[in-house]
């Protein structure tokens, strides 16, 4: 039998793998072994989140690691789609809910010399904030 750690593990790291493809839950608990529903519980016990959850916030964290990084021919497109966000318009509203600016913001920040990755995020929808309710 595997652990809830386990599954938690091996799917995370299945989500980053495929990263820019937008893998379905479904295709991720069957690569594991379990159901979706064994899937989802996991990951409310373990991070308080739904694996889309977690996954959208581990994109966009990668993704601003990435935009406080960004050479001089790099656009906010180009990073958001190397993380699976193609609608644009929602990239950047999950992203300043998340970072409290726009990706376009932290590039420009980046670019004159401020250091967007210290400042803190603010996940406010990504985290669930009471954990035994989940």
């Amino acid at each position: 039998m595997i652990s809830r750690s386990q599954i938690v593990q091996r799917a995370s790291q299945l989500l980053k793998d495929h990263v820019a493809e937008g893998t379905r839950i479904g295709v991720i608990s069957r690569a594991v072994g379990v159901s979706e529903r064994t899937l989802r519980n996991a990951f409310r016990r373990e991070h308080g989140l739904s694996p889309k959850q977690y996954d959208v916030r581990e994109r966009l964290q990668a993704a601003r690691q990435a935009l406080c990084s960004v050479n001089d021919s790099d656009t906010v497109t180009k990073v958001a789609s190397q993380y699976g966000f193609f609608e644009l318009g929602r990239f950047a509203r999950l992203y300043k809910d998340a970072f409290g600016e726009s990706p376009s913001e932290t590039i420009r920040l980046r670019r004159h010399g401020a250091d967007a990755s210290t400042r803190q995020p603010r996940p406010q929808h990504l985290v669930a904030h009471n954990r035994s309710a989940a």
